[in-house]
């Protein structure tokens, strides 16, 4: 018996596969709402997103925009995972507010501060 992918170890390596222009495959992924939301940000980058199996995924992250999709970012909170690997790769990242379930306080400054000391610059707009 093998034990099913989890989705809270998928959405970090599916924003993590942004971080390379080589193809990579995923194996084991739970194919769940949330994974086809993340596979859809990270097509919607411009990266080569395909199921290969019934829960192996190949991307292929070549050509990338800095610009995360508004539309798809308000249907899961994970989407702020792409801004670290995203300014890593390009050394800019455009990330609009996640959206999500509301099931508890989960801030972004964390994220945001890390990048800070990390010597990244940030600007908040009235767009976000």
């Amino acid at each position: 018996m093998r034990a099913s992918g989890n989705k809270n170890g998928a959405l970090p390596i599916l924003a993590a596969c942004l971080l390379t222009d080589e193809p990579v495959t995923l194996k084991n992924l739970p194919r769940i709402r949330d994974v086809e939301t993340m596979m859809a940000l990270v097509s919607n980058l411009g990266a080569d997103v395909e199921w290969t199996g019934p829960n192996d995924v190949r991307i292929h992250a070549q050509d990338i925009s800095p610009e995360v999709d508004e539309a798809l970012a308000k249907r899961i909170r994970a989407s702020f995972l792409l801004a670290g690997p995203l300014l890593a790769r390009l050394g800019r990242a455009i990330v609009p507010p996640p959206g999500g379930d509301v099931i508890g306080r989960r801030r972004l400054d964390p994220h945001i501060h890390a990048f800070a000391e990390l010597g990244g610059v940030y600007e908040f707009t009235d767009r976000y």
